[in-house]
């Protein structure tokens, strides 16, 4: 049996989140010219890599119609100006979108059949919202495969808070607040700067301009105001817009190497993906899912929680977060979860989240020469979870 190679961590990049809607930052720039954007970032940070020595472009998309669909592996190659030698392919895993991107180039690395990947991942949720022309088949529900509020996220938060009660909207809440302030203090520390590519945009109101920050986040969000606000998913309930993610658009990206090649090349290897694991749950209950897809990779790789030095989690409820917390005995200012923040002030564009979480963890592994280990996790619509462990070099 052949020896897996080291798969490596090169460098990341993503384009300033925005809001998804008619006066956010992208509501007139196509998705592929988003993950354009970041593919040339990229190879232009990396001038030590020549662009056809790029083995393969793999992205992913949710919703794969319109600007985010035709192989946007292959079109954005192209479109990026890649030679028309460089293939690619599309994926979809939903909110694990880059992330499975990510894992399946790494895979061609480990094996040998490949030495240099670009793996991302886009989401333009303005002009595509989540399920835009999908037909999910009646038997789902007509033969009770899955409840009816499997199909809407937020249902599936109240869900998880019905299953644990403990975790009440005020904890919710309190989770929220402290992302919001995680952000702002990133943003000020020139955490984002590390892997935020500007991005040239046009609206009829302003023309061309460029965006480098990202467009959701509210600093200065208090207890308060998030305990004002309704519960759209069901009367009394505890989620709200304020502690869930947004609806969002953006791309992001990875530049993986065989560590052999990145030393031939000059490429700066930062960490090594060491394994990782994808479960189900219940999709009715999805925001459990880093839950499990974590003790399988713990159990993989025989380390415990205690072993992690930092966990980046895509936060699309609140509840999804606490949960993972109490599970593992953790505080719910734990530090080394989300140092950050995550997407209930970033925002969320579902495929993309990975590749966001991926860069920020390789942030802390650098910037942090006493951690080792890292975890990038997330939970996934219809019932999934997925948990990566990372090394530093």
């Amino acid at each position: 049996m052949t020896e897996l190679r080291d798969a490596v961590y090169v460098d990341g990049a993503r384009v300033p989140i925005g809001r998804a809607r008619p006066d956010g930052y992208y509501a007139s720039t196509r998705a592929d010219d988003m993950a354009v954007r970041v593919i040339r970032a990229l190879l232009d940070r990396n001038p030590q890599l020549a662009p056809h020595q790029v083995d393969d472009n793999v992205w992913a998309a949710t919703t794969q119609i319109g600007d985010q669909g035709l192989t946007i592996g292959r079109t954005s190659a192209i479109l990026a100006g890649l030679p028309t030698s460089v293939p690619g392919y599309a994926v979809d895993r939903m909110c694990a979108g880059a992330l499975t991107s990510i894992t399946n180039g790494a895979n061609a690395i480990r094996v040998g059949a490949q030495d240099v990947v670009i793996a991302g991942g886009v989401e333009h949720m303005g002009r595509h919202p989540m399920g835009e022309q999908a037909d999910p088949n009646p038997r789902f529900l007509a033969e009770s495969l899955v409840d009816g509020e499997a199909l809407v996220m937020g249902n599936t938060a109240e869900n998880l808070h019905d299953h644990l009660p403990e975790i009440s909207r005020e904890r919710a809440d309190t989770y929220a607040v402290q992302s919001q302030e995680r952000v702002a203090k990133a943003a000020s520390d020139g955490v984002f700067d590390s892997h935020v590519v500007r991005m040239s945009v046009w609206s009829d109101e302003q023309g061309w301009r460029v965006v480098s920050d990202d467009e959701h986040p509210r600093p200065g969000t208090s207890l308060e105001d998030l305990s004002g606000l309704r519960t759209p998913f069901r009367p009394g309930g505890r989620v709200t817009a304020g502690n869930s993610a947004g609806l969002n658009d953006g791309a992001g990206a990875a530049l993986l190497a065989s560590a052999d090649a990145a030393e031939q090349l000059g490429l700066p290897a930062t960490m090594r993906l060491v394994d990782y694991a994808f479960v189900g749950v219940e999709p009715e209950t999805m925001g459990y899912g880093p839950i499990p897809a974590t003790e399988a990779l713990l159990d993989k790789t025989r380390l415990s929680i205690d072993d992690i030095d930092v966990v980046e989690m895509n936060e699309a409820f609140a509840v999804q977060c606490v949960a993972f917390l109490d599970h593992f005995g953790l505080p719910l200012d734990a530090e080394k979860v989300n140092p950050y923040g995550g997407a209930i002030a970033l925002g969320h564009p579902l495929a993309m989240s990975g590749a966001r979480l991926t860069a920020q963890l390789a942030h802390y592994l650098t910037t942090h020469p006493d951690a080792r280990y890292g975890i990038t996790t997330l939970c996934i619509g219809l019932g999934m979870g997925c948990s990566v462990l990372w090394e530093r070099l």
